[in-house]
């Protein structure tokens, strides 16, 4: 399995959208301080994920997630978490 995932900085509560064939292992990776892009940014909780069955479809719907149309996707499915944490 492959997965998309968003994490939420608890710092500030920016959004980081990625994609992985191990969650745990790439969650952990972030709140480690290993990943370029959120290291100094966390710690991070991991707020919503989708599994595909591989790698391509796991990389198409990552990259629709961070189009305009994608945000407002997540916002309307998130929007009572996000109401909470905002």
């Amino acid at each position: 399995m492959f997965y998309v995932y968003i994490i939420q900085s608890r710092k500030n509560k920016v959004l980081y959208t990625g994609s992985t064939n191990d969650l745990r292992k790439r969650f952990k990776q972030h709140n480690d301080g290993k990943s370029t892009w959120t290291k100094g940014r966390g710690p991070w909780n991991l707020i919503y994920y989708e599994a595909c069955l591989n790698e391509e479809d796991a990389k198409i719907r990552e990259k629709y997630l961070k189009t305009g149309m994608g945000k407002r996707y997540l916002k309307n499915r998130l929007k009572r978490f996000l109401s909470l944490t905002g």
